[in-house]
């Protein structure tokens, strides 16, 4: 993490610390320097705060706590499913801005989407995240808090990671590497890269260096359209890296990794839903060893765009599967606590006004 800080104003947080900084921090105290490994492990166990560390002398806490937080960010808000466990997070950072996380059940285990940037500068026009644009990018303690904390509030492991939240994390790429890189240590979450998800709008170039750096680590692509004009209206990043472009940047990653890659489609009713869409959606992919993930649109009141419903979504699926495509739609999580991502945040921001 050290050799990407941009600013010192964020090493606040214990989080943010590595063991190195960590040993200079406690020999300043006039501690002995094997404190310091035991800080280290107790800050991935998702403790309630410094003082939880009880295998530490009460001054060296103290003193910890005296000149630095646990946790870069604080929960805000959190929105709890009374039918399936899911959880949406409102997090707090240190300068004022907020991202969103949620914590999802799944019969394999729990996954944690979490965000990459407070905003996105991507544009997509159905996204809530965009609205307010980039207001920055997130250092990787601050994506790493969001997994620690929700462990804490829910009390359960999380094992598995996927980097959907607000921002595109190809777009904060170096400080989503070492977030990645973090958590793999063995010596942290020791979470395995192919429990790990990342998703872009479409940076190209991005695409064929996240194949050389994490062959292992799954990609997901928001499609959303098979047009260039109809995409590139949709999601401007299509004007700079059209689809063709995209599409051979896809195939690279396959063929350098041998991974199979998930194409998420937003189902819009009337727009992009018909037999049409999807046989031009097959024809796109058919050369690409990939999955199709269906997801009816979540309704955003700033935008005004309908979702296909659910049976609309369903004859999507039976459609790719008659066309020789592997497609699911995505399983309805907190539909309680529905809302797209980017809406917590929205919702903040409009009563700070």
């Amino acid at each position: 993490m050290k050799n990407i800080e941009e600013n010192k104003s964020y090493i606040k947080s214990l989080t943010s610390m590595n063991k190195e900084e960590l040993e200079e921090l406690i020999i300043s105290f006039g501690e002995k320097k094997f404190r310091a490994s035991q800080i280290y492990s107790w800050i991935y166990k998702s403790i309630k705060d410094i003082h939880s560390m009880n295998n530490l002398p009460k001054k060296l806490l103290d003193n910890l706590s005296e000149c630095h937080s646990l946790y870069s960010i604080t929960v805000d808000t959190v929105e709890k499913s009374k039918t399936d466990g899911t959880r949406k997070y409102l997090f707090s950072l240190d300068d004022g801005n907020y991202i969103e996380g949620v914590f999802m059940k799944y019969k394999y285990g729990n996954t944690m989407c979490i965000s990459s940037q407070a905003g996105c500068r991507m544009g997509c026009v159905f996204c809530a995240s965009t609205i307010d644009g980039l207001k920055r990018n997130l250092k990787p303690w601050e994506m790493l808090d969001q997994i620690l904390l929700a462990q804490l509030d829910t009390g359960e492991k999380i094992n598995h990671i996927v980097l959907m939240g607000s921002g595109e994390p190809f777009d904060n790429y170096e400080n989503v590497k070492a977030f990645i890189n973090l958590v793999n240590s063995k010596d942290t979450l020791n979470l395995g890269m192919r429990n790990i998800t990342v998703s872009t709008c479409g940076i190209a170039p991005k695409i064929r260096e996240f194949a050389m750096d994490f062959p292992q680590v799954n990609l997901a692509i928001s499609l959303h359209e098979t047009e260039d004009i109809r995409r590139s209206n949709l999601m401007p990043i299509n004007r700079k890296y059209k689809i063709d472009e995209l599409i051979e940047a896809c195939k690279y990653y396959v063929e350098e990794t041998n991974r199979r890659i998930t194409f998420e489609y937003a189902l819009a009713e009337g727009k992009n839903d018909s037999y049409e869409n999807m046989r031009s959606l097959a024809n796109l992919i058919k050369d690409i060893n990939c999955h199709v993930n269906l997801i009816p649109l979540n309704f955003v009141k700033e935008i005004g765009m309908a979702g296909s419903n659910r049976k609309a979504a369903e004859r999507c699926k039976e459609i790719l599967e008659e066309l020789h495509i592997q497609a699911t739609v995505r399983r309805e999580l907190g539909s309680d606590i529905n809302g797209a991502c980017g809406q917590l945040r929205l919702l903040k921001r409009s009563m700070n006004e």
